[in-house]
C-alpha cells in the first residue's frame, strides 16, 4: 500500500519527536548541558533527599527524570512509525488517535509552560503533523 498524507504527517511527526528523544537522551548522558550553571546546586542536588524517600538524591532523581522522559518520546514516536507502515488500521482507531493527539498536545503543553523554544518548536511542528493528521483520517 502506498503511504497517503495521513501516513506521512505521522511519520514526519514521529520523526521530530524521535531526534528531539535522542538529543535529550544524549545531553542526559553523554554532556553537562542539563546541568545547572551554578555548580554548587549541583552539590546541593547530589546530598539532598526528595521528602518522599532516602532511598534516591535529588540529583539521582534528575537524571533519571530526563532519561526516563527521553525514553518515553522516543518509545512513543517508534511506535507509531511502526504502526503506521505495518497496522495502519489500528493506528486509524478512535482511542489510538485520542491517545496520541493527548500524547502530543500534552507534551506541547509542557514546552509551552516549562521548556525553551527548541524543543517547543519541535513539538509544535509535530503536534501540527498529529492534528492534521487526525483531520484527513476522520473526514476520510
Amino acid at each position: 500500500m502506498k503511504p497517503g498524507t495521513e501516513q506521512f504527517l505521522i511519520i514526519a511527526g514521529s520523526g521530530i519527536l524521535l531526534i528531539l528523544g535522542f538529543i535529550h537522551l544524549a545531553y542526559t548522558f553523554l554532556t553537562k548541558r542539563l546541568y545547572p550553571k551554578n555548580n554548587e546546586v549541583v552539590g546541593i542536588l547530589k546530598k539532598e533527599h526528595p521528602i518522599l524517600t532516602n532511598g534516591t538524591t535529588m540529583w539521582k532523581a534528575w537524571v533519571g527524570f530526563n532519561a526516563s522522559h527521553s525514553a518515553g518520546i522516543i518509545f512513543f514516536a517508534k511506535m507509531n512509525i511502526l504502526l503506521v507502515l505495518f497496522d495502519f488500521q489500528l493506528l486509524r482507531e478512535p482511542s489510538f488517535l485520542v491517545l496520541d493527539n493527548g500524547f502530543v498536545l500534552f507534551y506541547l503543553f509542557l514546552a509551552i509552560k516549562y521548556w525553551f523554544r527548541t524543543p517547543l518548536l519541535g513539538v509544535f511542528l509535530a503536534s501540527i503533523c498529529f492534528v492534521l493528521a487526525t483531520t484527513l483520517i476522520l473526514i476520510h
